[in-house]
């Protein structure tokens, strides 16, 4: 648990590194540690008139599915440098550094879901407003919504949706006793994500040596508390994460895993996890569409033809990002010019091709097919159609300010000190309320 001193202290310090790294940050807006990464478009880099920046974190698809070097050869006078940072936790304190500074900034920034309210509420000025640049008709209304101020502001055009699903090992399945074939799994779990814990429960009997049947108890919470119409705020912008039903039912479905043997045990998107792929250490994982293509990378070749996807026990949203040009960019109307062809239908549908992230654009829906090498890799499952299905139920659901430092408090705190360090659920509960309070200055 953090006392209050040691937040004053802790915000005491961060505020002395922004100012003494300010100068340096105006002259440089990549990323060097912190499991960062550069990552150039790989096509006439240093030789266009013009560089632009573009902020991003994981895997968003652009570089692979070609997107960067097709843009520079329409636009010879255009350089693309990506920035990339593994983790959200990381990146976004930096943007929001930079946008204070007023420099720095990356000429295209992502804002992942869970950090748009809080952009929206308090950085509206530090962004473009983008409505005046597209036709907002083009995007999911509830995407569209999440972006936009209440003076009308789009701050950022929506890139990707979280539909959810699961994928699985159809191999460990298979060696654990339990059914391989997709539509049997999805039957099991449907309806609950309990269902699901307790298929888990049945794998654990026979699991092979060495695997778990899941990757972590964060995991199916985020998964389940995805589908909740309430979780954090309400609809008028309370805060109620600790009386929301979402959250409550969310909370015991991952205490289920965190107290019993099947969770390996690791934190997302830290190497452990990507290195759990690799050695195929868990046989499923809470499967929103982004993850298709991190799964594919991270599996690598040894994967391919193992995985396969399921739906999952209940329609729910994980994740989805946006893009915004910040006003402090020297390239503003190069930037606008990118952002708006990056999210554009046609452009969602090449990313869906290559690593399966969800268009926020309806209009591509019907004619989306995955690469026939990704369809391969998970069995030739019909990833288009379960996430589709998924998509066409998932609950709109009220964000607020603070909507990722709550959920990353639950996750990162109350959740691990149950499942690492073998707290009770009662005491991981008391520590992320604490942290919350901590986050929420109460």
């Amino acid at each position: 648990m953090r006392t209050s001193i040691r937040r004053s202290q802790r915000l005491m310090a961060l505020a002395a590194v922004a100012a003494l790294t300010t100068g340096l940050l105006a002259g440089c807006a990549k990323d060097s540690d912190d499991g960062s990464s550069d990552s150039s478009g790989g096509n006439g880099s240093g030789k266009g008139k013009t560089t632009l920046t573009i902020g991003t974190f994981g895997v968003f698809g652009y570089k692979q599915a070609g997107l960067y070097d097709e843009y520079m050869k329409l636009h010879p006078d255009i350089t693309i440098k990506e920035n990339v940072t593994t983790r959200t936790d990381v990146y976004w304190p930096k943007v929001l550094t930079r946008l204070q500074a007023g420099s720095g900034t990356d000429d295209i920034e992502a804002i992942e879901i869970g950090n748009i309210t809080e952009a929206v509420q308090t950085q509206a000025d530090k962004f473009v407003d983008l409505g005046k640049e597209v036709d907002k008709s083009q995007w999911l209304d509830w995407k569209l919504a999440q972006a936009t101020t209440k003076d009308g502001k789009l701050i950022g055009l929506g890139t990707d949706i979280g539909p959810m699903a699961i994928c699985y090992r159809k191999d460990l399945f298979q060696k654990a006793g339990l059914p391989t074939d997709r539509t049997k799994l999805a039957e099991m779990w449907k309806g609950d994500w309990s269902k699901y814990v307790d298929v888990g429960k049945q794998y654990m009997q026979k699991a092979p040596k060495g695997t778990k049947f899941v990757d972590s108890a964060s995991s199916v919470y985020n998964a389940a508390v995805g589908g909740a119409s309430e979780r954090y705020y309400d609809k008028d912008g309370n805060v109620v994460w600790d009386k929301s039903d979402g959250v409550k039912k969310a909370w015991d479905a991952a205490m289920s895993v965190a107290t019993s043997d099947m969770s390996a045990k690791l934190k997302q998107f830290d190497p452990t996890w990507d290195q759990g792929f690799a050695n195929g250490t868990f046989a499923s994982v809470a499967c929103p569409a982004w993850m298709i293509g991190y799964i594919e990378q991270k599996s690598g070749d040894s994967g391919k033809g193992k995985w396969d996807v399921a739906a999952a026990p209940a329609a729910s949203n994980w994740g989805g990002s946006f893009l915004g040009v910040p006003t402090a960019t020297k390239h503003q109307k190069e930037a606008v010019a990118l952002a708006k062809w990056l999210t554009a239908p046609e452009q969602q549908a090449k990313v869906f091709a290559k690593q399966a992230s969800f268009p926020s654009t309806p209009s591509v829906y019907t004619g989306l097919k995955p690469q026939s090498d990704t369809t391969a890799y998970f069995s030739n499952a019909p990833i288009t159609q379960i996430f589709s299905d998924s998509a066409k139920t998932i609950p709109s659901q009220p964000l607020g300010a603070k909507d990722k430092p709550i959920d990353n408090a639950i996750s990162d705190v109350g959740i691990l000190q149950v499942e690492q360090k073998g707290k009770s659920p009662a005491q991981g509960w008391d520590a992320a309320k604490n942290e919350i309070k901590d986050v929420l200055g109460q």
